[in-house]
């Protein structure tokens, strides 16, 4: 009564292929894989848009050096 066992899904399988036919099983595994790969894509592209680029950071840090000269050259 407790899980199933190897035969159980093998049998699951061979139904579900019946039903189904294997063309459309594999599109159906192709369209899924595509879907992941997407998704991770996307989430690589949302990471790499969080974080600011290199030039960005030299010119703040930049930005940041002239502006405190200038303060000390002023007093």
């Amino acid at each position: 009564m407790g899980g199933f066992s190897i035969w159980h899904w093998l049998i699951v399988l061979v139904i579900v292929a019946l039903i189904f036919g294997t063309k459309k099983l594999r599109n159906m595994g192709e369209d899924l894989g595509g879907a992941v790969k997407g998704f991770k894509k996307g989430m690589t592209d949302a990471k790499d848009e969080d974080k600011p680029s290199v030039t960005q950071q030299v010119e703040d840090n930049n930005t940041i050096d002239v502006q405190a000269k200038e303060k000390s050259d002023n007093t």
